[in-house]
Order: C-alpha cells, then structure tokens, then sequence
C-alpha cells in the first residue's frame, strides 16, 4: 500500500512501513513475549488484521495557530499536533469530518486556543464529545450549533453539557439497537468487534448461565443473550443503563444487571458459583484482582478480552495457577500500525 503522506511524523502509525509479513510476526511477537515473560505457556495464533480504513473512533488533537486551525493526533514523542490531511485508519467518513471541523471551527477559536474532540462514528451519525478550557455559554453553544450543523455529527457535548442532539447515536450489538450515552465506549472497529464476539460466542459455547463483568454498553452481553441467561456488571452506570434498555428487545434470554466497581469490589467465588461461564474484557489495566477470584472458583469456562498484552499475561498467570489451562490466544489487530494489540483467549478447567 502507498505510505500515508504523515508517515513518520504521525504518532499514530509508527509501524505503517512494515511489510505486511513482518508486521503480522511482529503483532504476535508481542503477545508472545508478554507471556513468556509472565510464565504462561499457551499458543498464539497468527493475528487477524483488520482492513485499512476501518477505525471508527478518534480522540482528535485540536489548537489554533497563526497560519490556522490544526486538527489530528500528536506527532511522535511530540505534543506537535499533525494536522492531519490523509489517514490510512480512520473510516472515510471520520477522515472527511476531519475537514469539515477545521473549515468549521476555525472562527470559533482564538490563536494558541487548544481542545481534544472524542468523536465515534455510530449508525444515525457521529457522536463527539468536546474537552475544551472555555464555559459552555449560551452564546458559544449557539455559535458551535451553527458551525456544526449539517456535518453529520448527530450530537454534540461540551464538557459534560449537551450542545445539540438531532438523533439518537446508536449502534447494533448482536442485531439489538443499542442507543449510547455520550462518549460511550465501543470497539476501536466494526471488524473487530465481530471477531471478538465470534470467537467468545465460541469459547462459552453452550453455557446458558453467563457473567459479563467489565460489560459496558453490550458488546458481549447482547449477542450472547440470543442463547443464554447474562448478568451484566459494569460501573458505568449510563452505558449500564443503555445496556439494560436495549437487552428489553424481544427474543432475548433474561438479562440482569449490576452496577460495581470490580477493581475494588470483584464478584466472589461464591458469587460466581451460579454462572457455567464468564466473559471478562476489562480496560488496559487489566482485572487483577477479579482475577484472583476467578481462580478461586468453579467456573468451568472464561473467554478474557483484553487490549493490553502485559496486564492480559499477569492475569493468564493468576488464572493458570489456579488451575485453569489457557487455551490459543487470538490476537486481533485493530489498532493498525501502533504498538497497541486486542486479544482474546479462553480458560478452562474441569470439575473440582
């Protein structure tokens, strides 16, 4: 493929000039040694990478300057911001819209002013939230609404107070409507989002009592719910709330929820003594200590997502010293050409 013109520069994708070969080795390599180094023996299988121009979500860098309006991601141990004019990652429309904001905000802001847009790319249009030093006045609110109408955004907030919502972002989790909370998150792409839930549907399997701790808005609960009973727990209590209001479809198996810190307080071994399978996708920080309960208990099957590599193999260790046999690693590359890698294995044990 052709090197996108900011290559080198952009922070972004400082593997984009790896051959396609060497680039797959080198996104398992990673996984590999974060395991060894872990002591946990299990296989890694090839990576599955998704398509270029897939991303559809960004945290886009945004400052005035006096030649005008930057907007992109930091440059490479620099907080230079690249204003970004060609990306080989993001979706075409996310990449467009990029456009559309510099031409749009540029009057909003003065010189050396900075901000940071979250924007997701959803089915009824994108979801931005903006993080900027300025108060969401009622004239500045106005101004933003105006210069942003008619670009696709289908809501806006700043700073935690809502600029305009002309519909409802929304996505499909398991073919269920899931509306979203603002700034709700989802899996960096659509590709990989249905290989993560692929291969868990496939390592719980016939399981028909299932606990998906860290569950966010849905993304494994609402497609499991098709086959099997699910407790959801989650902290964040909008993204459990818009789980809980989308699992109301019909045809779904019942879907309970709780709303839990599970850094500070996991479900015990005996709470998860009524479960025949849990789905464990915590952040990068990984689930240490809802881990350690894990392996305590008689959960025959854990299908464990995870976006970090080297808290994924601390917590494979904890789980295999309690008894459970790692099963292949699947690592899912859909943070195209950064150090980063998504992964997914499973856990098993037999009856104690």
């Amino acid at each position: 493929m052709t090197l996108c013109i900011h290559c080198g520069t952009c922070g972004g994708c400082a593997l984009q000039d790896m051959d396609a070969p060497a680039y797959g080795a080198h996104k398992k390599a990673v996984v590999e040694a974060a395991l060894a180094k872990a002591g946990v023996r299990a296989p890694v299988l090839n990576p599955i990478i998704v398509p270029p121009k897939t991303r559809r979500r960004a945290v886009f860098k945004i400052k005035s300057l006096p030649e005008g309006l930057h907007i992109g991601f930091h440059a490479a141990r620099s907080h230079t911001i690249v204003d970004m004019h060609q990306c080989e990652v993001l979706t075409p429309r996310l990449l467009t819209l990029v456009g559309d904001l510099r031409a749009r905000l540029e009057a909003q802001f003065g010189v050396g002013e900075a901000a940071e847009l979250h924007v997701t790319e959803t089915a009824t249009g994108f979801d931005a939230v903006l993080r900027w030093q300025r108060n969401p006045t009622p004239h500045l609110i106005a101004g933003l609404s105006k210069a942003l109408g008619g670009i696709g955004l289908a809501r806006l907030v700043m700073n935690g107070q809502m600029v305009f919502e002309t519909a409802a972002p929304a996505v499909l989790l398991g073919g269920i409507k899931v509306a979203l909370p603002p700034g709700a998150f989802l899996q960096a792409t659509a590709q990989g989002e249905a290989a993560l839930q692929a291969r868990v549907k496939d390592i719980v399997g016939s399981a028909k009592t299932l606990a998906d701790l860290f569950a966010g808005c849905g993304t494994f609960s609402l497609p499991l719910a098709h086959g099997a009973r699910v407790h959801a727990v989650e902290q964040d209590g909008a993204a459990l709330a818009a789980l809980a209001a989308a699992a109301r479809a019909p045809k779904l198996k019942p879907v309970t929820t709780e709303a839990r810190d599970l850094f500070k307080l996991p479900l015990t071994a005996l709470e998860l003594s009524r479960f025949e399978a849990v789905v464990l996708d915590p952040p990068r920080a990984g689930a240490q200590k809802q881990a350690g309960a894990l392996a305590a208990s008689r959960v025959a099957r854990i299908a464990y997502v995870s976006c970090d590599a080297a808290s994924f193999a601390r917590d494979a260790a904890i789980l295999a010293a309690g008894g459970y046999t790692p099963g292949p690693v699947q690592p899912i590359d859909h943070f195209l050409w950064s150090s980063h890698i998504e992964l997914v294995a499973a856990f098993t044990r037999g009856r104690r």
